[in-house]
């Protein structure tokens, strides 16, 4: 669309996410008005084909929703289900649970960090050309990234959608004999994380500021991952906690026109989730070795409160929780006793039941309605991104004014700022990857198009 005194730019495409979307700017008289991350891919109907299925079911049904993260999915579709039927797991599998989700870690964060948002740093297109120059680097991040798989493949049956996940468990447990391998492979990996953390480190970061609230789970004796309570830290320093249950009370959904992702508000405000809510709300209870290792990042002591607040530090963050996720991969693995049963038996029970866990892009939230014959009546999935849709949209249109006002750096500079900006939040579009169009609609005077 074109009006008099008005342009309509068209401008490339983003890659290194995961899904396909658009942002549209407009600038008017050289004020920036509005930003839109217009995601445009099709609904993919999971909520609705879930009714009517098994309550066994949603675990396997909902890993197919990320090819990335496919355990946040399951951990918390099984938290929401045994939640509605009142049953909870043994430690064993407790344990072994938060074992195959510090593999997912481990090789989600990896990813991000060297194939999608160290390009950025070092004046690089992807990682193709990253590997030219850093081919040391980018090898050990696929060092990295092979050791969470191979945790996935071992406990899960497959590092892609694993098929060993079962409600109430999993269907087969591991002997410590088989543990015994991947514990070695953990501890090269650990010296790995130290490396990525020392390398990025050294990078060097623009001045930035999230206002947005941070929410993210935790946990009074550990680093939350596989579960928790909702807990908010506001700009303002203050914090408040609510139960899972309540989490669509404070939690709110609301279509927006320019996006086929529905976009959240915590009580009425921006909110982000993720690396940087997680730390701030949790560094406290990162194990000693991943606080030195913050330190070591720059990021301050988390013993002492430290938040980064600076969305190009996260990738700071994901070194550090990655050094936590293969420690924590190691402490289990030394203390494992397979269960006596690998599962626990989930009987159906009418009722609706509530689940969150920590994927690595932040809060992922299920809900389920289950019949008395253990059928699903309703279903509800909260992603991270959908969540930090909004608290994107204002760290561009921040930037991009910013930028706009010392003078205007054209289109294609303009592009990839805003690439970059979203990048540091690593959105997980949808279960696939690649472009982002950047639209920008200046005006001036009385036409504002």
């Amino acid at each position: 669309m074109t009006h008099r005194g008005s342009r309509l730019l068209h401008v490339g495409a983003l890659s290194r996410v995961e899904g396909e979307g658009a942002l549209s700017l407009r600038v008017h008289d050289g004020t920036v008005t509005e930003a839109q991350l217009q995601i445009y891919e099709p609904p993919r109907f999971f909520e609705a084909f879930l009714r009517g299925r098994a309550h066994t079911e949603p675990p396997d049904i909902t890993a197919r929703v990320c090819g990335i993260c496919p355990v946040a999915y399951q951990m918390s579709a099984c938290a929401a289900i045994e939640d509605a039927c009142g049953v909870q797991v043994g430690p064993a599998v407790r344990d072994l649970r938060r074992l195959l989700y510090c593999g997912e870690w481990i090789e989600s964060q990896t990813l991000h960090i060297h194939l999608l948002h160290a390009p950025d740093f070092l004046g690089r297109d992807g990682a193709i050309e990253l590997a030219r120059t850093h081919r040391a680097e980018v090898e050990r991040g696929l060092r990295l990234k092979r050791a969470g798989n191979a945790v996935m493949e071992l406990l899960g049956g497959r590092a892609v959608h694993p098929v060993n996940v079962r409600l109430g468990g999993f269907h087969r447990a591991p002997t410590r004999d088989e543990l015994r391998p991947l514990a070695e492979q953990l501890r090269r990996a650990l010296d790995d994380a130290w490396g990525t953390l020392h390398w990025v480190a050294g990078f060097d970061f623009p001045d930035a500021r999230t206002d947005a609230d941070l929410l993210a789970l935790a946990e009074p004796d550990t680093y939350a991952i596989e579960g928790g309570t909702p807990t908010v830290l506001r700009a303002d320093g203050t914090t408040g906690s609510f139960p899972v249950r309540d989490f669509t009370a404070h939690v709110r959904e609301t279509q927006v026109p320019h996006s086929t992702a529905l976009q959240s508000r915590l009580d009425g405000r921006l909110h982000l989730t993720g690396a940087l809510a997680r730390f701030a709300i949790g560094g406290r209870r990162l194990s000693p070795v991943a606080q030195q290792a913050a330190v070591a990042a720059g990021l301050g002591d988390p013993g002492e409160g430290a938040v980064c607040r600076n969305p190009y530090r996260s990738i700071l963050v994901r070194a550090v929780e990655t050094v936590y996720a293969v420690e924590e991969a190691l402490r289990i693995i030394d203390r494992y006793e397979p269960p006596d049963r690998p599962y626990t038996e989930v009987p159906p029970v009418a009722g609706v039941g509530h689940g969150a866990t920590e994927a690595p892009r932040g809060l992922l939230y299920h809900r389920y309605s289950l019949d008395g014959d253990g059928l699903v009546t309703g279903a509800l999935l909260v992603p991270p991104t959908a969540q930090n849709q909004g608290a994107i949209e204002d760290d561009l249109r921040r930037l991009a004014q910013r930028a706009v006002r010392e003078g205007d750096p054209g289109d294609e500079a303009l592009t990839a700022l805003c690439e970059r900006a979203i990048r540091n939040h690593d959105p997980c579009i949808s279960c696939s990857t690649h472009f982002l169009d950047l639209t920008v609609v200046r005006t001036r005077g009385g036409c504002h198009g």
